[in-house]
């Protein structure tokens, strides 16, 4: 670079041409006075009068210049500074030269355009970052080293305020901890902090069941906290207890028939009975058993394809009344025999269900009607009762079925719908009887697939009520069953 285009050249160029030009001031005032003896001194004064006001001029001047060319853009460059650091990354300065102070504002326009890049990209990177933490179901929460809460996703948030109104009972204070982990988290964090590896544990949080899988979260010399990922995992627990449950009853179910076969065949074999009428006895057993598991295994099937969505339904127009009166008829002998009296109380106005399967409606008040039979004590009664009900949504029909047997532990009435609830100790079977456990399942599977609810009430030692509400018309079940 020439040395003139330089500001130490432009400095020195300008200081060379201020003293030539004091100096041919000077020597211009001074000619004519070069050969006087100076008699007059008020010359000599107005002449350094004059130079003076000249050098105060060019000083003047040349101070205005370095002014413009140096500390006008240096202040620039230092508001430009200022503004770019409270976050106006599109903050640029004008070249104004092409010295030094050029290629320093040159290069503070290329540090703020790459600034605002690298900025542009950080926030990119977290508002994916932050859409992907806020699209996760699972809660995701970050905790520094001390246990306080830097960072969570909106379930995560959730799930913290809700354990924060917890009263854990847990040994905070006693260990020093004043952090903000909820008391099931604590154990966990400090395993982590203290490993400085990530673990992953189940805890389980009142009625809920949660998967946690929490990793460090390390810095070069130490662990500045950790992150959790915290996963509800209360229904798939639910569901592997059910099927262990599923597992352990269908193997009780089955090893009694199979046990009693076993034994009375045995007998046979060994000409244990003396007479005909005990070997009849004995081959009656081993029949009735033979056709309890028979209805077991189909009840299972039936109750597989229900719920595997391939239920064979037939929907047409069902007159209500008519099938109240058929299942009437096939158990008022029944009844009658048992000493209970069997009443139906149907609507004055004709009830029909638009679509409907009318063999699978009457599977159901067969499965009701056959529990509250074996259930109730003679000399009790048992009620069917049907009527219309009016609503903005839709009409619909409503089928009560109540009986005035033992009844059903308030306890025990959200889970009667499950499969195997007459393993239940809760109801006993006062008429005996070989029933597989899976008819309430059954039914509310078949209520379901019509697009209704079933629901039950009762009162321990007075009986109870089964209510079962049809839409008139019914809506698709979303594939659950299909016209065959």
């Amino acid at each position: 670079m020439a040395i003139w285009r330089t500001v130490v050249g432009k400095l020195w160029l300008t200081i060379i041409l201020l003293v030539a030009v004091v100096i041919s001031s000077i020597g211009l005032f001074s000619l004519k006075y070069i050969d006087l003896t100076f008699s007059d001194p008020n010359k000599v004064k107005h002449l350094f009068i004059y130079v003076g006001i000249i050098g105060f001029t060019l000083t003047t001047v040349f101070a205005f210049f370095l002014l413009t060319k140096i500390t006008q853009p240096l202040r620039e460059m230092k508001e430009a500074a200022d503004r770019v650091s409270h976050g106006e990354y599109s903050t640029r300065v004008t070249i104004r030269s092409s010295d030094e102070i050029g290629e320093l504002a040159n290069t503070f326009n290329q540090m703020a355009s790459e600034l605002e890049t690298l900025i542009r990209a950080l926030q990119h990177e977290r508002r994916h970052l932050s859409s992907v933490l806020n699209s996760m179901n699972d809660a995701v929460v970050s905790f520094d080293a001390e246990g306080g809460i830097m960072l969570t996703n909106p379930q995560g948030r959730h799930l913290m305020e809700e354990w924060a109104e917890v009263e854990w009972g847990d040994d905070e204070e006693d260990s020093g901890f004043t952090g903000s982990v909820p008391g099931p988290l604590l154990e966990t964090f400090r395993s982590v902090i203290s490993g400085r590896k990530e673990l992953t544990a189940k805890i389980h949080v009142q009625s809920g069941v949660w998967s946690i899988v929490m990793t460090p979260l390390a810095s070069t010399d130490s662990v500045r906290g950790a992150v959790a990922v915290l996963r509800d995992v209360t229904e798939e627990f639910r569901v592997e207890k059910l099927r262990k449950d599923f597992v352990a009853n269908v193997s009780h179910e089955i090893r009694t028939p199979l046990s009693m076969v076993q034994g009375y065949s045995e007998a046979l074999l060994d000409d244990i009975a003396g007479s005909p009428e005990e070997r009849r006895e004995l081959v009656q057993v081993i029949h009735d058993e033979s056709l309890r598991m028979g209805r077991l295994v189909k009840d299972l099937l039936d109750l597989a394809r229900m719920e595997a969505g391939h239920l064979e339904m037939t929907f047409q127009s069902v007159d209500v009344s008519a099938l109240i009166g058929r299942v009437y008829r096939k158990f008022a002998v029944l009844a009658k025999d048992r000493g209970i009296s069997l009443t139906k109380n149907e609507s004055e106005i004709p009830l029909v269900l638009e679509t409907a399967d009318a063999d699978r409606l009457e599977q159901v008040l067969t499965n009701l009607l056959d529990n509250a039979l074996r259930h109730t004590p003679a000399g009790s009664g048992i009620q069917m009762q049907t009527k219309k009900v009016e609503s903005p949504r839709g009409d619909s029909i409503v089928l009560t079925v109540s009986d005035e047997g033992q009844g059903i532990p308030a306890a025990d009435l959200p889970y009667i719908f499950e499969r195997f609830y007459k393993a239940d100790k809760a109801r006993k079977r006062e008429n005996g009887g070989g029933g597989t456990g899976l008819g309430l399942a059954i039914v509310k599977n078949l209520v379901e697939a019509h697009g209704g609810k079933i629901k039950a009430a009762s009162d321990l030692g007075k009986g109870t009520v089964f209510t079962i509400t049809l839409p008139v018309k019914r809506r698709s079940a979303g594939g659950r069953s299909r016209k065959s």
